[in-house]
């Protein structure tokens, strides 16, 4: 398990680094987003051609439940590496970390699940965090804070609509689910990609290639192709290790911390002690969400235990 973590954390970091780095090259993120959905479908399609990965069993149903869940999932990947390219890798992280906030909103109106007080509590540390963290960020740009909010969402309605629309096809792994996502995500991305970026991509190409020469961008696309693949499926095979919701909760948190921290190191951004403060309460805030789920997870197993013992009595 400990070697599944590190590269876990590994694998993200160096995605991070090289995809704000390929940005900045070549600064087209609806062309790199793409891209890096066809590559995660590529490296399975070779997982499943060589039988290093079983082959999932799916049918048109499937494909009919799952493309809701490809549309969120394409809006939140894109909108994530939109608004990398509009500020600091290590801010646009903090912002991240307020997805649980939409998790919570949402979950009652479109999954009828209602949290108690203390779940809402969590959040305020999240909300106070990423508030405090974006006065006099360096790097703070409104349209990057949107992307990343949108991202957020995005996100949030994936999961829910993964428990709605594919519930019956839980024989279907974490791996290969996110390799059919992001083959699926390409119906939505790549038209979109060409309609609202494509008329810059050969100007901007050019741009890259006279900047830091044609080499150096394809090693950028292939490799940051290649860990944003990888990097997801050891998220997928940490999760299949059987550990616990707050383990993981635990695991994610701490490597936040490691991508923000090492992405401040690596392109030497300014960072005000006050955003460091705001960034490390987000991250905590994180941290204290999982306790509260988990316990409300716990309380509502207990009651349903409690509830069936007492029915089987009478």
């Amino acid at each position: 398990m400990p070697a599944y973590i590190l590269l876990w954390y590994a694998f993200n970091i160096i995605f991070n680094i090289i995809n704000k780095s390929t940005l900045n090259a070549f600064p087209c993120p609806w062309f790199i987003g793409t891209w890096q959905l066809f590559a995660s479908g590529l490296f399975m399609a070779g997982l499943w051609v060589t039988k290093l990965h079983p082959v999932p069993t799916v049918d048109a149903k499937f494909f009919a439940a799952l493309m809701p869940v490809a549309l969120f999932h394409t809006i939140g990947h894109i909108a994530a590496v939109v608004s990398f390219s509009q500020m600091a890798v290590s801010f646009a992280h903090i912002v991240k970390s307020a997805e649980p906030v939409f998790s919570v909103a949402l979950s009652g109106p479109l999954l009828g699940v209602t949290y108690p007080w203390y779940v809402w509590a969590s959040l305020f540390p999240i909300v106070a965090g990423c508030s405090l963290s974006a006065m006099k960020e360096v790097s703070f740009a409104w349209s990057g804070f949107n992307n990343a909010m949108i991202s957020n969402l995005g996100m949030v309605l994936r999961n829910i609509y993964s428990k709605k629309s594919l519930n019956d096809y839980k024989h279907i792994d974490g791996i290969n689910l996110f390799g059919l996502i992001s083959i699926a995500s390409l119906v939505y991305c790549l038209p979109a990609g060409i309609y609202f970026e494509g008329s810059t991509w050969q100007a901007t190409w050019n741009a890259a290639v006279a900047k830091v020469g044609k080499e150096a961008v394809l090693k950028l696309l292939l490799w940051g192709g290649v860990f944003y693949h990888l990097y997801n499926q050891l998220s997928y095979m940490v999760l299949d290790l059987g550990i616990s919701p707050v383990t993981f909760s635990v695991g994610n948190t701490m490597k936040r911390v490691a991508v923000v921290v090492s992405s401040v190191m690596f392109f030497r951004n300014p960072v005000a002690p006050l955003n460091w403060a705001g960034s490390f309460i987000a991250i905590a805030g994180t941290y204290l969400y999982s306790l509260a789920t988990e316990r409300y997870a716990a309380e509502k197993k207990a009651a349903a235990a409690a509830a069936a013992a007492k029915k089987q009595q009478e």
